[in-house]
């Protein structure tokens, strides 16, 4: 399954210069934040392929005016096509804007999809707009990583953990993509295309028939 992963920064590549075909080997859009509406709308129309969303902290008008076309992730669990993705928006919380969380109110909303996890029994790929504590993170107060994705790591080992929130542009010089343990943390700013099979689903068991 081939993923278009946007974040953050408007590409002119698939927005300004779009030509017609260009999204046609996508199976499935994934934002984590931070983008205009009309920008996931139009990859959502000229892809016609399922875009999900988490929110990013400068997300305030998806709360009047959701993208049409696309749907949220945000605290849910999802199985697509045989994949399980899981959302969760947001950043550590550094002034009184919206979509923001301190470490604690993350830990909670972590803990409150644990039925949904269990169910789904675990999680392969989640989306969120801020990245774990100390793996990708940066030092400033406004680009921390949440404890509770290393712990969501810890439990769940999803294959990926996909984010946005800290620019390149930023000088950090932190690399694009992090292993931990079984997942792979990805930064996505900007538009990036992975590549992923869903996990081999379990045999039916064959019921047994008797007869005279």
């Amino acid at each position: 399954m081939r993923i278009l992963l946007i974040a953050d920064e408007e590409s002119k590549y698939l927005w300004d210069y779009y030509q017609p075909g260009r999204l046609k080997d996508i199976d499935l859009i994934l934002s984590c934040g931070d983008l205009k509406q009309e920008y996931l709308e139009f990859l959502v129309t000229m892809g016609s392929k399922p875009l999900y969303y988490v929110h990013g902290n400068h997300d305030k008008g998806y709360v009047s005016f959701p993208p049409e076309g696309c749907e949220c992730l945000d605290d849910r669990v999802i199985n697509f096509q045989g994949l399980r993705i899981l959302g969760l928006g947001g950043c550590v919380r550094y002034n009184p804007g919206p979509f923001q969380y301190t470490q604690k109110e993350m830990q909670q909303r972590v803990k409150r999809l644990r039925f949904a996890l269990q169910r789904s029994k675990g999680v392969d790929i989640v989306i969120a707009h801020a990245p774990p504590r100390g793996y990708g993170d940066a030092p400033d107060n406004a680009h921390i990583g949440f404890e509770a994705f290393v712990e969501l790591m810890d439990k769940y080992q999803p294959r990926y953990l996909v984010h946005g929130h800290v620019h390149p542009s930023y000088g950090y010089r932190l690399p694009q993509s992090i292993q931990y343990k079984n997942t792979i943390v990805y930064n996505a700013v900007g538009w990036h295309v992975i590549d992923i099979d869903p996990p081999p689903q379990p045999e039916k068991k064959k019921r047994r028939l008797f007869g005279r």
